[in-house]
């Protein structure tokens, strides 16, 4: 395999979302096997700079703790932000995560009890959340960074510049659902 089909395998997301995690279908996510998500925090669930969760997050993530487990999984060295957003959700979170790299998420995976293909990473990263998920296996799911309000972010450059560069490198990163779900 060369380098440049190997680089569009680690790049390339099995969902990409047209919105934010409040417009990920839970029901979709369980249908296809998925028993347990892990999130990334900021711009995934809130800004970096916001303090106060949106409620369509707090909503989405109650309903998807009923049927699956989260865990939150950041690279926010701030523990007690972590911590906050955990205790805020009541789910367990994870700082200093240091993705793409594998090690704090093989912990987590150790701790949910699951095997990766049950499990989705889900975050507005690609050389982080995506890259990192797809390393362990697990499947992976792009969505839009997220404002304040909920809504989604109209001007994030950083995950403008990652979609550029791969696809450069051979990702499809046009909204989707995967395979599995055009028959759901």
């Amino acid at each position: 395999m060369s380098g440049r089909l190997a680089l569009r395998g680690v790049l390339q997301p099995d969902w990409v979302v047209r919105g934010t995690v409040v417009t990920l279908p839970i029901a979709r996510l369980r249908a296809m096997g998925i028993r347990g998500v892990v999130l990334d925090v900021d711009r995934t669930l809130l800004p970096r700079r916001c303090r106060l969760l949106p409620d369509p997050v707090r909503q989405w993530v109650r309903s998807a703790a009923v049927v699956m487990r989260l865990h939150l999984l950041s690279n926010n060295l701030d523990q007690d932000r972590i911590r906050w957003v955990g205790k805020e959700l009541g789910i367990p979170g994870t700082a200093f995560a240091r993705k793409p790299r594998r090690g704090k998420l093989r912990s987590v995976l150790a701790t949910m009890d699951l095997p990766p293909h049950q499990v989705a990473m889900v975050g507005d990263r690609i050389l982080t959340d995506v890259v990192a998920g797809n390393r362990l296996g697990l499947w992976t799911v792009l969505v839009r960074s997220i404002t304040c309000d909920g809504d989604i972010c109209p001007h994030d450059r950083l995950q403008r510049l990652e979609k550029m560069i791969s696809t450069g490198l051979g990702a499809d990163l046009r909204e989707s659902l995967p395979q599995q779900l055009h028959s759901l």
